[in-house]
């Protein structure tokens, strides 16, 4: 059984978490990235407990389907990134619910619960990390780039690029080639 835990990012948060399933007498074993392997199922009153005690550390503990409803959407959405071809037939909202055969709003609301963020700013962050890999490993121009993934201008990809990274497309890409040029081998 796996546990999943939201706001674990430390190794502090981590040790307080083992104090608390120690305590409880939760055997567990692999602790990792808010992910708590456990030996064996722990009744609800035990599960309930541990939850309540991980409050006071502004930890959650998440429904494991939600959890993996959540992976899902990314997957879906890293998905629909990587095999873009600059013709966008339906809006992310849309594709998203049919594929996973859910209401875009139902997933949604899970979506910000567990990850603390929206859709929406979770397929724009994206984005542009699929932006910078394709700086690194194409030849493509910013236009190109724009169509491929489907933004109305080249403006309004360059808008989102800065509010992201604080740099612009052509600065970054700039900074890029600059250390790609430092690193290479004389």
């Amino acid at each position: 059984m796996k546990l999943y835990i939201k706001d674990m990012v430390s190794l502090l948060v981590e040790e307080q978490v083992k104090a608390e399933l120690k305590k409880l007498k939760i055997p567990f074993g692999i602790i990792d990235h808010g992910i708590v392997e456990l030996s064996g199922e722990i009744s609800q009153k035990k599960h309930n407990r541990l939850k309540n005690n991980l409050i006071p550390y502004g930890l959650k503990l998440h429904n494991s389907n939600k959890v993996v409803l959540v992976e899902k959407i990314k997957d879906t959405i890293q998905e629909m990134l990587m095999y873009s071809d600059g013709l966008q037939v339906m809006s992310y909202s849309v594709y998203i619910s049919l594929y996973l055969r859910h209401d875009y709003t139902y997933l949604a609301n899970i979506f910000s619960e567990v990850n603390g963020n929206t859709i929406q700013q979770y397929i724009i962050e994206s984005k542009i990390e699929r932006v910078k890999k394709l700086f690194h490993s194409s030849s493509l121009n910013l236009s190109e780039i724009s169509f491929l993934l489907h933004y109305s201008s080249v403006a309004h990809l360059s808008g989102q690029f800065k509010k992201i990274t604080g740099l612009s497309p052509s600065c970054y890409k700039s900074m890029m080639h600059q250390r790609n040029s430092i690193l290479e081998p004389i």
